[in-house]
């Protein structure tokens, strides 16, 4: 300003007086010894004294500071240093311990210096942001709660998570009970909630570290009483703000929570229901015990916001936790069934489910000719849609199966098969989930033989354990995955296997959980253990922290067929070899003990059968006779020509021979091979003729 502009002494106080009666902030006049010279009083309240009787006095005697110490470090500071003070949030309190909240200001202090320099105190402002700042407050906290709770799809979890983002910055006390129901993962009740729908208490959170009396412990189920804030606010699914003292008549309602409000002094409790759609999910409570914080109609309407976010997130939790229970019912219907033991393999497994449900899965199941089909492998995804997907994927197994195909072609038309499905998905609206893809393992162990041939579609080749404890990972085409359209054709591979040697099948997750890539192979270095024994021992070694996919590992321990329990003919290219095939048969059939009907019946069996290999098959020809649980007969020719199941008329002479063999056998099929084809029945056994496998450790 010019020289000639300048205010006047005698101008400059009117402009003074006008100053601190209009300023819409406070504002103080400090000496040096930070005592007020003048005041322009903003809030009478937070003074103990009328104005005449503040002058003078120190200004920490004249308001109640939260932090008085720092304040007047503060303001020394600018009194030595000349550097203003702008901004410091300081909360101020009612003088003389009057009832009421405690008000924020934003403190800023500049230096007064006379023309020649000299300090004659400070110059502080105080702008009351008490508003601001509880908005700020309540937006930390809503944002807090957004980006904290609903971390886990686990009901409780939320609730916890809840309590932490809360206390103490919404209350001091915070309290959350869900419906039992919801907690199981089943369907929230529609509102009203009734009278006896339990509640479970699933977390609580306090100020401070102390014991804190509760009402009831965490985990604890119980219904609501009537009548109580609680219950109402859970019937009509409005929240309320509720004032707390002794004498509040509900309170009788509920003495357990009775006792924990005047334990912890609590003044003000905020109800707000946690529901979704019209249905109850359950409720929180949040409680204020300190006397200086005040619940408003403002809080009412954040308390309604973050239980609608927290609702949101339990019902998110609790869906997960029902798909996750569904897909864990779905995953044990597909394991196999405790079968009697096998003649020629035993088996055992272990199977640690992913955490989020994964669709792995695995199977033996007998197949004709006393061989054993040994089955590992796993689908994209999580969930119901992967433990159905694998559903689907194990019944076309078994379908196939049935058809005794060469392990190599069965991946074939499983390939398609999984192919056809994400086709069929294809055609789903976008949010279903779409890819149809996994690794498969399938392996068919020959006792008569002694060898497994196995065929992989994606998934890790086995490890072979041979009964003087070396061990393998044979060299096998990996071949394309499930669900593929492109790649090269899978591969069916053919090794000897020796009377004790251990398979060991397993998914992928096992070596990623594995603490080094040789665990497997170290534990199957003793085959001769139990297998159960050796399952654990792997499953002991595994790291806790399992992949998405489940981990998986059957073993299974291969035996020859005992040889007295099979018999081969080999017969003459000529309809004289029915009869010798009958008188085989017969004698064969009185060493083993099988009882006349049946005898009778595999007679007629063996006669329709050879009669069929000499009239439309090529030498040479094999009977052979299995007798295990079922009792199978086999006949081999060099035609690998398919025999057609006919319905023969009445005035036709023949025809009827694969028909009679139907109707006769408990199962029949064709299994082909390089040298043609052979063509079986199986009939069932009474239990006391049935072979019985030896006992092994």
């Amino acid at each position: 300003m010019a020289q000639d502009e300048a205010i006047s002494p005698v101008e400059g106080a009117p402009v003074l007086e006008a100053l601190f009666h209009q300023s819409p902030t406070g504002l103080l006049i400090l000496d040096t010894e930070l005592r007020i010279l003048r005041i322009n009083i903003t809030r009478p309240v937070l003074h103990a004294a009328p104005p005449e009787q503040i002058m003078g006095r120190h200004v920490t005697e004249v308001y109640d500071l939260s932090a008085p110490g720092e304040v007047e470090a503060m303001l020394h500071s600018v009194l030595e240093g000349g550097a203003p003070a702008r901004g410091r949030l300081v909360g101020v309190r009612p003088k003389g311990g009057a009832p009421g909240p405690e008000y924020l200001f934003s403190v800023s202090a500049s230096r007064l210096e006379d023309s020649q320099g000299r300090i004659l105190g400070l110059l502080t402002e105080m702008l009351d942001v008490t508003e601001r700042e509880k908005v700020d407050a309540r937006l930390r906290v809503l944002g807090s709660v957004r980006e904290h709770v609903g971390q886990t799809l686990d009901v409780v979890a939320t609730c916890e998570e809840l309590v932490q983002a809360v206390v103490p910055d919404l209350a001091d006390i915070a309290v959350v009970e869900v419906v039992d129901a919801v907690v199981r993962g089943e369907e929230p009740p529609l509102s009203p909630l009734g009278p006896e729908v339990p509640l479970r208490r699933a977390a609580y959170g306090h100020r401070g570290g102390g014991e804190q009396i509760q009402a009831h412990p965490v985990g604890d189920v119980r219904a609501l009483p009537l009548p109580t804030p609680y219950a109402q606010t859970l019937t009509d699914l409005k929240p309320r703000l509720v004032a707390l003292s002794p004498d509040t008549p509900w309170l009788a309602a509920d003495p357990p929570r009775a006792e924990a409000i005047r334990a912890s002094g609590a003044r003000l409790l905020i109800t707000a229901p946690l529901t979704l759609r019209g249905t109850v999910l359950g409720l929180l409570s949040l409680y204020r015990t300190d006397q200086a914080d005040v619940y408003d109609e403002d809080d009412v309407t954040l308390a309604r916001a973050v239980a609608t976010h927290t609702a949101l997130c339990i019902d998110n939790a609790r869906r997960y936790t029902r798909e996750h229970a569904i897909a864990s019912t779905i995953q044990r219907h597909l394991l196999p069934p405790h079968s009697a033991p096998r003649t020629t393999v035993d088996t055992a497994h272990v199977q640690v489910p992913a955490e989020v449900g994964g669709g792995g899965g695995f199977d033996t199941f007998a197949l004709s000719g006393a061989r054993t089909a040994l089955v590992v492998g796993e689908v994209a995804g999580q969930g119901i849609h992967a433990a159905t997907t694998m559903g689907q994927i194990r019944t076309a197994t078994h379908s196939l199966a049935a058809l005794d195909l060469e392990p190599d072609e069965l991946l074939a038309r499983l390939n398609d098969t999984a192919i056809s499905l994400a086709q069929e998905r294809a055609a789903l609206p976008p949010g279903d989930p779409m890819p149809l893809t996994g690794s498969w393992a399938y392996a068919v162990y020959d006792p008569l033989a002694q060898t497994c041939t196995i065929a992989l579609a994606g998934h890790p080749p086995p490890v072979i354990a041979h009964p003087d404890g070396t061990t393998e990972i044979p060299d096998l085409p990996a071949g394309p995955p499930l669900g593929t359209a492109e790649g090269p054709p899978f591969a069916a591979t053919t090794i000897s296997v020796a009377d004790g040697s251990v398979l060991a099948f397993y998914t992928a997750s096992l070596l990623h959980t594995s603490p080094s890539p040789g665990t497997l192979q170290r534990v199957l270095a003793h085959p001769e253990r139990p297998l159960q024994d050796l399952c654990d021992d792997v499953l002991y070694r595994l790291r806790n922290d399992f992949p998405h996919g489940d981990v998986i590992l059957l073993l299974a321990r291969t035996h020859p067929f005992p040889a007295d329990q099979v018999a081969t003919w080999h017969l003459d290219h000529h309809p004289k070899a029915v009869a010798t095939a009958r008188t085989h048969a017969r004698h064969q059939l009185i060493l083993w003990g099988v009882d006349e009907e049946t005898a009778y019946t595999t007679e007629m069996i063996v006669s329709e059968l050879v009669t069929n290999a000499v009239r439309y098959g090529t030498p040479p020809v094999r009977l052979q006779l299995i007798k295990d649980r079922t009792l199978t007969c086999e006949v081999h020719d060099g035609n690998s020509l398919a025999p057609r199941l006919r319905h023969a008329k009445t005035i036709d002479e023949g025809g009827r021979g694969l028909f009679i063999i139907a109707q006769l056998a408990q199962n029949w099929g064709v299994r082909y091979t390089l040298d043609g084809k052979t063509v079986w029945a199986e009939q069932t056994l009474p239990p006391a003729t049935t072979a019985r496998p030896q006992q092994r450790a």
